[in-house]
């Protein structure tokens, strides 16, 4: 017999815990593939060696481990968004949730802008705005699941870091 006070949206949000597992696996799988996809194809190269940079450079080796991680984080965070719950605002998860996929695009172009074309000025103004949709994001994800929100704050630490070693990078290199 059918509860006809049951709220019938309470459906979306009660799945197994095995399906909650893999639905999470899979968006960490996807979101590190797409971001070590890019790395791969868009990477330090002759050219990124011979540019001036700063003391505080981190060695190329530390930047695929410190992006798998990131993504991994922010892969977490999108699923607690996505996954919801009954009580969230339907309006605030959807504009989290673009927001999110602007800041990940965004994100994605950084190399191709910086390495591919060779252009720091460019992949200078791609991450000022990449910064900005990354605190709009877990701003945003926060007002929707905390944790999600604090999830991505290692994320808003190290693309601040990124967006001064590129202005860096940028102005040595004029």
């Amino acid at each position: 017999m059918t509860d006809l006070h049951q709220d019938p949206v309470s459906e979306d949000f009660s799945t197994s815990p095995l399906a909650d597992g893999l639905s999470l696996v899979a968006w960490i799988f996807l979101l590190v593939a797409l971001g070590a996809g890019v790395g791969i194809l868009f990477g330090a190269d002759a050219w990124y060696d011979g540019l001036l940079k700063p003391t505080f450079n981190p060695p190329t080796s530390v930047f695929g481990p410190v992006w798998t991680v990131l993504y991994a984080l922010m892969a977490v965070a999108l699923w607690l968004v996505w996954r919801g719950r009954q009580d969230d605002s339907a309006m605030m998860r959807r504009t989290a949730l673009r927001l999110f996929w602007v800041q990940f695009a965004l994100n994605l172009l950084w190399s191709p802008l910086f390495f591919g074309l060779h252009s720091p000025g460019l992949a200078f103004a791609d991450i000022c705005l990449l910064w900005m949709a990354v605190l709009a994001t877990a701003l945003a994800f926060g007002r929707v699941r905390p944790l999600a929100g604090y999830l991505l704050v290692p994320y808003v630490l190290w693309v601040s870091f990124a967006l001064v070693l590129n202005g860096t990078i940028w102005l040595m290199n004029l």
